[in-house]
């Protein structure tokens, strides 16, 4: 049965999500809709090296399950500065996006299949441009760095190699190149560097109002 603590402890880390997943997603699309034609970005050498595969969609996907959980999960002190780490990222990249839009020659994703009709779904929805840097990335990142327990060494390294394999699976679907992916894990940390910082000072307790 769900006591009343339980209840407004979720309800705080919903507000949380919703305000800094939320702001991504505006941020994202607002960028993408008033954004100039994009330019062309060259595949580089590790992105020759990685075939497509339209399977890639499956782990691909998985982000939107490590962004929940982290929101839902993480420590109460931290939920702040991810929260504020998801806005200060989507605001840089989206100054990017803005000032240096960014695309890519994509492959042809006809094909037949469940990957290939969720890939196409997903496709749908998405922006052609807003490459660099892989918002998908950083947003992973900070959610990484949300749930890292240092006490905890297997738990981290499972959380860096499902990382891993959501950056690989981006490669996978032509959706970024490997410098987008670099870009975005660099931001990821620079967000929570900063964010950790500007709310050090802050104490949040479990359940706290925002």
């Amino acid at each position: 049965m769900n006591t009343p603590d339980t209840f407004n402890t979720l309800s705080f880390r919903l507000r949380q999500m919703l305000f800094g997943w939320g702001g991504v997603g505006i941020v994202y699309n607002l960028s993408d809709r008033f954004q100039g034609p994009g330019q062309v970005l060259d595949p580089g050498f590790i992105d020759r090296l990685i075939p497509y595969s339209p399977h890639a969609v499956w782990p691909y996907l998985s982000f939107f399950l490590i962004i929940p959980l982290a929101f839902l999960t993480c420590p109460a002190e931290r939920l702040r500065w991810l929260r504020s780490g998801f806005q200060v990222a989507a605001l840089a990249a989206g100054t990017v996006f803005m000032l240096w839009p960014t695309t890519l020659v994509y492959p042809d994703y006809a094909g037949a299949g469940l990957s290939s009709t969720l890939l196409a779904g997903l496709l749908a929805v998405d922006s052609a441009q807003n490459c660099f840097p892989s918002l998908h990335m950083a947003l992973t990142t900070l959610a990484i760095l949300a749930l890292d327990d240092p006490r905890r060494p297997l738990r981290k390294l499972l959380l860096w190699a499902w990382g891993a394999l959501i950056g690989f699976s981006i490669l996978q679907l032509r959706r970024h190149l490997a410098i987008d992916l670099v870009s975005g894990v660099a931001l990821g940390f620079a967000a929570a560097w900063l964010c950790r910082r500007w709310l050090a000072p802050t104490t949040v307790t479990q359940g706290a109002p925002s």
